[in-house]
């Protein structure tokens, strides 16, 4: 692609709030579910073990944390989250999706989202999973804020066996929590290609 028909930056950052907006717009039967409320329900369902805290979703959501509470309370209300005291600091608290939330998430607007990227040639969706999370990364450090990413593109990760440890919390993985999302992530710098 010449310079001259690269897309402006402005109307590729248009395309992904639309991208986004379009996805929100879907109320599933009855659920009247804000955009941030399945938002919340999302994180908390793909999280990791220490990410599943209310600072951790208010980075997540780019909001304070008085803001990201209230969304929590509403859920935590709603029997969709359920909230535990942290076994190693009792004064944190740790939010999991509930069984309800679970029933919820199979009614997701993203889903379409979703289906749509599967819709995409195996090379379009590497394309897309590798340049995300650098768009992702770049915005973060732009706004001077911990990243948001998976263990396997994170300088804290270390893969041992089938499992891995994360040498920012000093803790052992097992495979499943790999693909979690992390709120203390920081990207491997990219590698050049040619």
């Amino acid at each position: 692609m010449d310079h001259a028909t690269q897309p402006d930056p402005a109307t590729l950052a248009e395309l992904l709030l639309h991208v986004a907006r379009a996805s929100h717009a879907e109320e599933v039967g009855g659920a009247q579910m804000t955009a941030a409320q399945w938002t919340a329900l999302r994180f908390f369902a793909r999280a990791n073990r220490t990410s599943r805290t209310p600072s951790a979703f208010a980075s997540f959501q780019a909001t304070t944390r008085g803001t990201a509470s209230q969304t929590l309370k509403t859920l935590e209300a709603r029997g969709l989250l359920a909230r535990r005291r942290c076994a190693n600091d009792g004064r944190s608290v740790l939010f999991d999706v509930t069984e309800a939330g679970q029933a919820m998430l199979a009614h997701d607007p993203l889903r379409h989202l979703s289906r749509a990227i599967g819709g995409l040639s195996p090379a379009e969706r590497d394309a897309l999973g590798r340049l995300l999370p650098d768009l992702v990364a770049r915005l973060a450090q732009m706004r001077g804020v911990e990243g948001i990413g998976t263990c396997g593109s994170c300088t804290h990760y270390e893969a041992r066996g089938q499992g891995g440890y994360c040498a920012c919390v000093a803790m052992s993985l097992a495979p499943f929590e790999i693909g979690q999302l992390c709120t203390r992530h920081s990207p491997r710098a990219a590698t050049a290609s040619g």
